[in-house]
């Protein structure tokens, strides 16, 4: 059967079926935007990893790598560059770690971003700042319709790198005219990271309509993708011949054969540059199913966007016809539709009780500060939705 909105919305959702695993129809998992569920596909690619390991043994490799490759043409496919070099890693920060270490510092210092990126990368730079290792200028993210710009504005000759987000994974606003920002660091050869965590497998993300082809892009498959853990990916712009200083041995794994002096570091591939060491290639079996998966089920990127701001639009309108007190909990209502991502975010300061009501009544979200993020996912119903807009209002009103 040929999926449409009107399928995805009735009850049952007519993809429940597939996550029998997650018992999607039983359950009300609001946490699409953090950890999506995986369909019962993923689990004949973990088991298929382990038997691949007992028949194979140490030449379970070549079977590993081919699943990587897989992965790595489900990801070329959703970003538009079906010749794209890209890195796999178990997380992004692995990645991002790597890529930084491949940059000219310390003869460039300065790295420019945003107040809303995500934990890894905030951690991670305000550790190196700490210790003077870079000057991070960051970019407040209130006014998302002039970030691209006001971040352009910060370059200059001493810029290291540039960091900011397709979708603030706060909000779930979409920072609008990366492109505009990428032709700015491209003019000052400055590289431009963009993180698409929260874009790709939620919304049409392909880097050429973006004007994005020469930035470097980061992201994963815990969330909308549906891939679990593991699978997180660095694409590099051409040409790309960066050295990263942090390297694995995985990186010259083609070359293992040869006699190594210790004098030079062989490279390979731009992508392969950014392999670590020894991994659990169970995550990319897994991945590779589900990217199967979703291409047998006709789960087209404009299908999942069109389901996702058909959720996201009546998580909004069911919260607002709850008519809370807005000092208790509100939501972003200048911001239109259009202008989100895959989750509805509301302000309360007393959003991790909120999350603590609703997961009591078994409603699966989750709150960072003082916002409460419900996340939907292409398997829940509409049904669901209105359930636990309606078990919000409960517990809002039992704080209220």
């Amino acid at each position: 059967m040929r999926l449409d909105l009107a399928a995805l919305a009735a009850s049952p959702n007519a993809l429940a079926g597939d996550y029998t695993r997650f018992r999607v129809g039983e359950r009300l998992l609001l946490s699409g935007h953090s950890h999506q569920a995986w369909p019962d596909a993923a689990f004949a690619g973990q088991l298929e990893a382990a038997e691949d390991a007992a028949r194979f043994v140490d030449h379970k490799w070549e079977h590993a790598f081919a699943r990587a490759e897989r992965v790595r043409e489900g990801l070329r496919r959703r970003l538009g560059d079906p010749a794209g070099e890209i890195a796999l890693g178990p997380a992004t920060h692995d990645l991002l770690v790597r890529l930084v270490s491949a940059l000219p510092f310390p003869a460039r210092r300065r790295v420019v971003t945003t107040a809303g990126e995500f934990h890894a990368l905030r951690r991670q730079l305000a550790r190196l700042e700490e210790d003077g290792s870079l000057e991070v200028v960051r970019e407040g993210v209130d006014e998302v319709d002039t970030l691209a710009e006001r971040l352009a504005a910060r370059l200059d000759d001493a810029t290291l790198v540039v960091f900011v987000s397709a979708v603030l994974f706060e909000t779930a606003r979409i920072v609008p005219d990366l492109g505009g920002l990428a032709e700015r660091c491209a003019r000052l050869g400055v590289p431009l990271v963009v993180d698409a965590y929260h874009a790709v497998g939620v919304m049409p993300f392909r880097l050429a309509e973006l004007g994005l082809e020469n930035a470097y892009v980061v992201g994963g498959g815990y969330k909308y993708l549906q891939l679990g853990e593991g699978n997180a990916f660095l694409r590099l712009p051409p040409p790309s011949d960066l050295r990263p200083r942090l390297t694995g041995w995985f990186a010259e794994f083609d070359a293992l054969a040869a006699r190594h002096t210790g004098a030079g570091v062989a490279w390979g591939t731009p992508a392969s540059r950014f392999a670590g060491a020894t991994y659990d290639p169970t995550a990319h079996y897994r991945a590779a199913r589900v990217f199967d998966y979703f291409d047998q089920r006709e789960l087209s990127d404009e299908l999942l966007r069109a389901v996702s701001q058909h959720q996201v639009g009546r998580l909004a309108s069911g919260f607002d016809a709850l008519d809370l007190p807005p000092a208790l909990v509100r939501r972003d209502t200048r911001t239109p539709l259009a202008g989100l991502g895959g989750f509805l975010a509301l302000d309360s300061p007393r959003a991790g009780e909120l999350r603590r009501g609703l997961e009591a009544r078994g409603v699966f979200c989750d709150h960072r500060g003082e916002t409460l993020r419900l996340g939907p996912a292409p398997y829940v119903s509409d049904a669901q939705l209105d359930a636990a807009i309606g078990i919000l209002g409960e517990v809002a009103r039992e704080l209220a």
